[in-house]
């Protein structure tokens, strides 16, 4: 330990023995546990319990609801998962009845890691995200949540999410003191790293990790840093630096009693032996990580966590009646107010009646040619929509499969969160405490906007999605490609300057006069060329945003005939495409623009339109500087 601990220890130590059995003997056997958790497993839990039995004696909730958490938290840490859980629930529900929200914070992190190590992801992403909430609302470092939350994602193979998550955690962390956080969050951003194939980087953040593990005396991150090193050199096919970390981990986390990873790193040990062909110590690691498994998910310890499942389902069912019964009354209330409405509306309307005679003639007639004008529209629209058939949509599934995966998880994860502050509005409401339940109800309207939010997002993508599966039915015939080219261009620019009207750009044009009139489907190449003009304004704008009067948006087309080919060339001077991604651009679902600004559909359908028409589509691009879009078409098609 660093001397700042080893101080607070023996000062702790020496106001333990003067204390007397009252409230501040609990404090402070909680507070010495605290530091001994890392180093001293065995005797932080002994603390704890003293604590605890204290505290109940006294009647002190305060001090009974903390030593609950760290023993729950204890008792994760060796595997003892029931209990654990059984544990942490006991001291959500007093935190909660006593209005404590720090310690109810803790407790949800620790029922969400216990989730995490079970594989139980979504409950635990959800229980994380619930004591994020109260950490942002008590304006305290949320460190440990914002981590636990980056390492369900990487264990769900969300790597950039995962990525997210932890880099908030490490920005937060600069601001603090070094600390045993430190090593947790460091060694999970070189797992991030070493997943990501960075092997440099990973090398980097495990030894400081273990650096500091070793100086704050970190029993339980230190052998997991081990561990994760061994793990690592295995994968370098380096067998001695893998067989001597893999050897301090087991003996590491044995002194600190983490029975799982014990598991971890035995099992490394017996592949590592295997290899060597040191069968009896493979033999003997094998039986090790065997015995060690059945302790932890032995059959009494798997029928417990049922039991346990089976009640947290009870309460979630409940929680389902409950905002069942919310909603009923929330119908019924809507139903009154409607039917007072129409009554008042009834009596004006009758009060009224004869002065308005003459304006519901009028009302009439104008209805007559809405009806009209609507029935002609609807026809236009039946026609379109008839010219174009869903085509190819097996070969899009993967795609809408990932790509309308991110708003359906938001969608998923607020209904689940929404399901347990109904369960918090119920117990609220039971105890007529009007402010917090109106307090929930705020967060719950929130959660249904962003489920909301969300979902009319994922209806974009299946719209858009719908679009891209379609094939026209259009026919085929003699058209001016020149003028066409200059139609939809100002066709795109005067689109674009009826939403921005400070939106300003150069238009250029250079058309090669012998082509004369190619044989296209008009409708097709006008969408491609729209949407080719709408995204070169869209990245000259967003330059000009960026740059200032320093940039001067230019876009321009241009036309040639080359043998029996004619090439489109639309040129922007934007910032560009990155070469790492060129390859992407027509890709279905892919895209560069913020969330809700494209479905990233669009490229893909004008590259699928070229090509049916017989020709290409390809980019040109200098980063920073421009880019081109050109369109070769043959003449005859």
């Amino acid at each position: 330990m660093v001397d700042s601990q080893i101080a607070e220890t023996d000062s702790l130590k020496r106001l333990l023995a003067q204390a007397s059995p009252d409230t501040t003997r609990v404090v402070l056997l909680n507070r010495l546990a605290g530091l001994y958790r890392f180093n001293k497993p065995d005797s932080a839990i002994i603390l704890i319990q003293q604590g605890l039995q204290l505290a109940r004696k006294l009647n002190y909730t305060r001090g009974e609801v903390r030593a609950l958490s760290a023993f729950g938290e204890a008792l994760r840490f060796q595997g003892e998962y029931p209990t654990a859980m059984a544990t942490e629930f006991e001291a959500l529900r007093i935190s909660r009845n006593s209005h404590d929200p720090e310690p109810e914070a803790t407790s949800l992190t620790v029922i969400g890691s216990i989730y995490i190590q079970l594989n139980e992801f979504q409950q635990g992403l959800s229980y994380f995200r619930r004591a994020l909430k109260i950490n942002e609302r008590l304006e305290q470092t949320n460190i440990l949540a914002l981590s636990s939350i980056g390492d369900a994602y990487e264990k769900m193979n969300q790597l950039d999410s995962a990525s997210f998550y932890q880099e908030q955690a490490y920005s937060r962390l600069k601001a603090l003191p070094r600390g045993n956080l430190a090593s947790l969050v460091t060694m999970r951003l070189g797992i991030l790293q070493a997943r990501l194939g960075n092997t440099a980087a990973a090398l980097g953040h495990y030894h400081y990790a273990l650096a500091n593990a070793n100086l704050m005396g970190d029993l339980l991150n230190r052998g997991r840093v081990q561990y994760q090193i061994a793990e690592l050199y295995y994968q370098l096919k380096q067998p001695d630096s893998s067989l001597a970390y893999a050897r301090q981990a087991f003996i590491t986390c044995q002194q600190a009693v983490q029975k799982s990873w014990q598991v971890f790193s035995s099992n490394l040990l017996v592949k590592l032996y295997r290899e060597r062909d040191n069968l009896d110590s493979a033999f003997y690691y094998q039986q090790v990580a065997t015995a060690l498994k059945d302790s932890l998910y032995g059959p009494e310890k798997f029928q417990r966590l049922q039991l346990l499942t089976s009640m947290e389902q009870l309460r979630q069912q409940e929680i389902l009646q409950a905002q069942e019964r919310f909603k009923n009354k929330i119908k019924l209330y809507a139903l009154l107010a409607a039917v007072l409405v129409f009554l008042f509306l009834a009596i004006i309307l009758y009060r009224n009646n004869r002065q308005k005679q003459k304006s519901n003639v009028e009302l009439r007639y104008q209805k007559s040619e809405i009806q009209n004008t609507l029935t002609e529209l609807k026809a236009t629209q039946a026609q379109l929509i008839q010219s174009e058939k869903m085509a190819s949509l097996g070969e899009l599934t993967a795609g809408i499969a990932h790509e309308i995966q991110n708003p359906l998880n938001f969608v998923n994860n607020f209904s689940e969160v929404n399901k347990e502050l109904i369960g918090e509005m119920k117990t609220e409401i039971g105890k007529g405490n009007l402010e917090e339940v109106k307090l929930i109800a705020d967060d719950i309207e929130a959660n249904e906007e962003k489920i909301s939010h969300h979902g009319k997002r994922a209806d974009a993508i299946v719209k858009g999605m719908l679009q891209h599966s379609s094939s026209s039915s259009g026919v085929k015939e003699p058209t001016d490609i020149n003028a066409m080219c200059d139609e939809y261009l100002r066709l795109s620019y005067h689109g674009l300057r009826s939403k921005d009207k400070e939106f300003n750009a150069t238009m250029q044009t250079d058309f090669d006069k012998s082509i004369g009139k190619i044989n296209i489907i008009p409708q097709d190449i006008g969408r491609v060329l729209l949407n080719l003009y709408n995204n070169a304004f869209y990245v000259v704008n967003e330059k000009k945003k960026q740059q200032g009067d320093s940039c001067e948006p230019a876009v321009s087309v241009s036309t040639k005939k080359i043998g029996d080919k004619i090439e489109i060339m639309v040129r922007d001077n934007g910032n560009g495409i990155p070469q790492k991604i060129v390859d992407k651009i027509f890709q279905p679902f892919f895209t560069t623009k913020p969330t809700g600004q494209g479905t990233g559909l669009g490229l893909s359908l004008s590259y699928d339109i070229i090509k049916a028409h017989g020709g290409q589509l390809k980019v040109e691009t200098k980063e920073g500087q421009e880019t081109v879009f050109i369109i070769q078409l043959p003449t005859v098609f």
